[in-house]
C-alpha cells in the first residue's frame, strides 16, 4: 500500500451504533495511516446515530464531528472513496449480500452485540455502549499497530479476520 491512508468501511444494518463507534474510533486511533467510514445496509429514513453512542464517544474524548448515518450504496458510487477494507460489525449485515465494491477491497467480520438492543435504564444502556466501544477499541488498536508489510490486500484481509478472534 502507498502513503495514502488505508480506507476502512464499517458496515451494520442501520448505521446508528456499532459501525458509527468503529468509524469514530478508527479515525481517533488511525494516526493518518487509516481513515474510517461507516454505512448501513438498510438505514431507516432519517436515521441518525444513536444518541447514547454519540454520548459514549464524547465521554471517551473521541470526536463526533461529521458522524451521520448513511447507506452502503453511497460507497458504491463512482465518486465515493475507494475502500481498502470492509468490515461488517453486526451479524445481520454479515449475512447480507453486499454490493460490488470498487477495487474489490479486503473483507472481514467482527461480531459485536447491539448495545442499543438491550432493555434497562439509560445508565445500563450507556454502559452497554461503553463496553462495546472498548471491545472495538481493542481490535482497532491491533489493526493500526500492524507493520507496513502486513498492509497488502491479502495480508490486511487475513490480519483483520484474525482480529475477529480476539476479544
Amino acid at each position: 500500500m502507498s502513503d495514502k491512508p488505508i480506507n476502512v468501511l464499517f458496515l451494520c444494518t442501520h448505521n446508528s451504533a456499532r459501525s458509527i463507534l468503529a468509524e469514530a474510533m478508527l479515525n481517533h486511533l488511525g494516526n493518518g495511516k487509516f481513515k474510517g467510514f461507516s454505512a448501513g445496509s438498510s438505514p431507516r429514513e432519517n436515521q441518525q446515530p444513536n444518541p447514547l453512542g454519540i454520548q459514549t464517544l464524547k465521554n471517551a474524548g473521541i470526536s463526533t464531528d461529521g458522524l451521520y448515518s448513511k447507506s452502503w450504496d453511497d460507497f458504491g458510487r463512482d465518486d465515493a472513496p475507494k475502500m481498502d477494507l470492509v468490515i461488517t460489525v453486526c451479524d445481520n449485515a454479515a449475512g447480507e449480500v453486499c454490493p460490488f465494491w470498487p477495487g474489490q477491497p479486503a473483507t472481514a467480520h467482527w461480531s459485536y452485540a447491539d448495545p442499543s438492543a438491550g432493555e434497562g435504564s439509560d445508565a445500563e444502556k450507556l454502559e452497554a455502549f461503553r463496553k462495546t466501544l472498548l471491545m472495538i477499541r481493542r481490535r482497532i488498536e491491533l489493526l493500526v499497530s500492524l507493520p507496513t508489510t502486513s498492509l497488502t490486500k491479502l495480508s490486511l484481509q487475513n490480519s483483520a479476520r484474525e482480529l475477529a478472534k480476539s476479544r
